[in-house]
């Protein structure tokens, strides 16, 4: 019996997630998934987007960054250099999006 072909694609999905507390302690929750062949960091910086984008359009001004990925958080604030080509477009749009936030806490 040869293998399921969508199981062997699952196999390269990786999901994220996002959860913003509000100041109510309130649970807003949004999460996605990708199937593509990619460093770890990539799903990390896309989880980080979506993050901020959804940041933005509630308009939220102070923020608090949680993320596992302490190569990304490093990256992000400038205490480690992005080296990974396949990563720069991602450091840079998040950049561009942590400009319309005031205050940003890691």
């Amino acid at each position: 019996m040869s293998k399921p072909r969508l199981l062997d694609r699952l196999a390269r999905c990786v999901g994220a997630g996002v959860i913003f507390f509000t100041p109510q302690q309130e649970l807003l929750p949004y999460s996605f998934s990708v199937c593509h062949n990619f460093s770890n960091n990539v799903p990390e910086y896309q989880a980080l987007i979506l993050g901020l984008e959804v940041a933005t359009e509630l308009n939220i001004h102070q923020l608090e960054i949680y993320g596992d990925s302490q190569l990304v958080i490093n990256q992000l604030f400038g205490d480690y250099e992005v080296r990974k080509a396949e990563l720069i477009p991602y450091h840079d749009y998040a950049k561009r999006l942590l400009q319309s936030i005031n205050l940003v806490s890691i």
